[in-house]
């Protein structure tokens, strides 16, 4: 079995998280360049199995896509391009910002180091893991 890996799109860098080998517990892995992440991808899954990628789909309240999408849509069509071989699947964000500074405040973390907006990128890539794999877990 390999890693699930998601992905918290954004027009300047993406957050990335990934599973262990066992799809059980999802860790942030880093933040990248938007402009770097297919490279980035390509070499990760060059050294690790990845069996899915999840990318967080920004979406309005009522549930309609959001206007990121416009950037998102192609980003991700061109990594569909370069990894044919692994399935992507969007995953409902909504809420991942907020909950992502939440759990900075509850884990104590200074207020200097909530402002560095790749935390809060990983963070949210993590959250979007996370709930990926607990809506799988209830299938």
């Amino acid at each position: 079995m390999g890693r699930l890996l998601s992905i918290d799109y954004g027009r300047k860098r993406c957050g990335i998280a990934v599973t262990d080998t066992l799809q059980i517990v999802a860790n942030g892995l880093t933040t990248v360049a938007t402009h770097t992440l297919i490279d980035f991808i390509k070499s990760y899954v060059a050294t690790e199995t990845v069996d899915k990628i999840i990318v967080g789909k920004p979406t309005t309240m009522q549930g309609n896509d959001s206007e990121s999408m416009r950037y998102i849509t192609p980003g991700i069509n061109r990594l569909k391009k370069e990894l044919p071989n692994i399935p992507i699947e969007f995953w409902d964000e909504r809420f991942t910002s907020v909950l992502a500074h939440r759990s900075m405040i509850d884990s104590g973390m200074k207020k200097m180091d909530r402002r560095d907006k790749a935390i809060v990128d990983e963070i949210s890539a993590t959250i979007i893991l996370n709930d990926y794999l607990q809506s799988k877990s209830y299938n």
